[in-house]
């Protein structure tokens, strides 16, 4: 049985070339036990000494859809009586992804989530504000929360019962230091601050950090989140419901991959090769999963993996996330990712007020609205075409519309009272809100 204290730790490696000695030292167990796995077994049972991280080339990738082809269980390498938890996504395809995990996983995915630059100490007071539902994301963060002997807020993003508003109230009320979140909430929460007047930059003074992710971030974006909250910094992690936690922050503002408990390869399409550096899609194999073991596991994720020193002496690579292989969209001759449009929106100057948007492509030319106070549109839309017309080669209209268009103002000022169920109403009362939460 695999044990926690097992687990390697930073640290224990003084170079890139010791942590793919210890990967190399790790992946013969690792492949060995992704045999019990009903899927993975007739993939491996070709695949003989010696397992190396080279080797791995030989075998064939795990997708996506081979994981909803194998709902529920077909992943599974123990008995379910181990299983801790299960879970699903189904991204945009609508289909279930099971991801499932024992109890020594779970504390494989917690360890590797509080190594991040934010660090969460028993004096916190943690507002965990992604799903809860089933996916892993609110699971990890509460779970590493407790781990640290923080007190834990837990704010479902998806849930009627904690609107802009009363989140607003909470981090305010309950002195929130941290708080892990989507990138684009931090943008929308300080939106409903100031509509319920209040400053996010004075009024929320316990505040000392965000740890944000689920969303590809831009450098531009996140200075201009850290600007509004009055500098609070912002700390990316990355991860899927697949894997959990992928890689965090650290003090230098680097993301790294956990590189000690994955095989990271970066795949190029365009010349069917992997390597572990460079610019591709990222392909993992877990080497302390126990519950459902991945070899060579394609996140359809685009990034950038070098070997890059960095002050924080962690020794691990470095990685930046671009987003989803499939996430550009074609316009007349180029492909135009949300990356690239996010980077400049969030480049025009703070004091033209722009935090909302939306494109489209219409007739081979991107249409572009954001949101802008009437003294700020032309100067606001006349920076953006420039850019978006230079930088990105493309044509394009951009229109300036009233706040409260893209996001309505009732998003940020909603309230909504929890009420029960109920079966038995009085004279008067409406009985169409009968076994109804709202």
């Amino acid at each position: 049985m695999n044990q926690p204290h097992a687990l390697p730790q930073l640290g224990q490696w003084g170079s890139l070339a010791e942590l793919y000695a210890l990967q190399d030292r790790r992946l013969p167990a690792a492949l060995e036990w992704a045999r019990t796995s009903p899927f993975l077994k007739p993939r491996l049972d070709g695949h003989e000494p010696p397992y190396t991280v080279e080797s791995l080339a030989r075998l064939p990738f795990t997708t996506k859809q081979d994981l909803r082809d194998a709902h529920p269980f077909g992943m599974l390498a123990v008995d379910r009586r181990e299983l801790a938890t299960y879970h699903e996504s189904s991204g945009t395809s609508g289909a279930p992804t099971p991801s499932y995990f024992t109890d020594d996983d779970w504390h494989d995915v917690v360890t590797r989530f509080v190594r991040g630059a934010v660090d969460i100490t028993s004096a916190d007071t943690v507002m965990v504000r992604t799903p809860y539902a089933m996916l892993t994301t609110a699971h990890q963060a509460h779970r590493a929360a407790r781990l640290r002997g923080a007190t834990v807020v837990p704010a479902d993003n998806r849930s009627l019962v904690t609107p802009y508003a009363r989140v607003v109230r909470s981090l305010r009320d309950l002195e929130v230091t941290l708080a892990w979140c989507l990138p684009s909430e931090v943008l929308l929460w300080a939106a409903a601050a100031r509509v319920a007047g209040l400053d996010p930059a004075r009024d929320f003074p316990a505040l000392r950090g965000f740890l944000v992710a689920g969303e590809p971030l831009t450098e531009a974006r996140r200075a201009r989140m850290s600007e509004l909250w009055g500098g609070v910094p912002v700390r990316q992690d990355y991860g899927s419901t697949e894997t959990g936690s992928l890689a965090g922050e650290c003090r230098e503002g680097r993301l790294h991959l956990w590189a000690d408990r994955f095989v990271a390869e970066v795949y190029d399409p365009a010349t069917g090769r992997s390597a572990r550096e460079g610019r591709g899609r990222l392909v993992l194999t877990t080497l302390h999963r126990r519950a459902m073991p991945l070899v060579r596991y394609d996140l359809e994720d685009t990034v950038e993996v070098s070997g890059e020193d960095c002050g924080c002496g962690w020794r691990l690579p470095v990685i930046r996330v671009l987003g989803r292989s499939a996430g550009g969209v074609p316009v007349g001759d180029a492909t135009v990712t949300p990356h690239q449009l996010e980077q400049l929106v969030f480049e025009l100057p703070a004091a033209r007020g722009v935090l909302f948007w939306r494109a489209r492509v219409t007739a081979g030319r991107l249409e572009i609205e954001i949101e802008a106070a009437p003294e700020q549109r032309e100067a606001a839309t006349t920076a953006l075409h420039h850019a978006v017309h230079s930088r990105l080669g493309v044509a394009c209209e951009v229109r300036a519309v009233p706040p409260g268009t893209v996001v309505p103002l009732e998003t940020l000022t909603r309230g909504h009272e929890f009420v029960k169920p109920r079966s038995l109403f009085a004279a008067g009362e409406d009985w169409d809100k009968a076994l109804v939460y709202y």
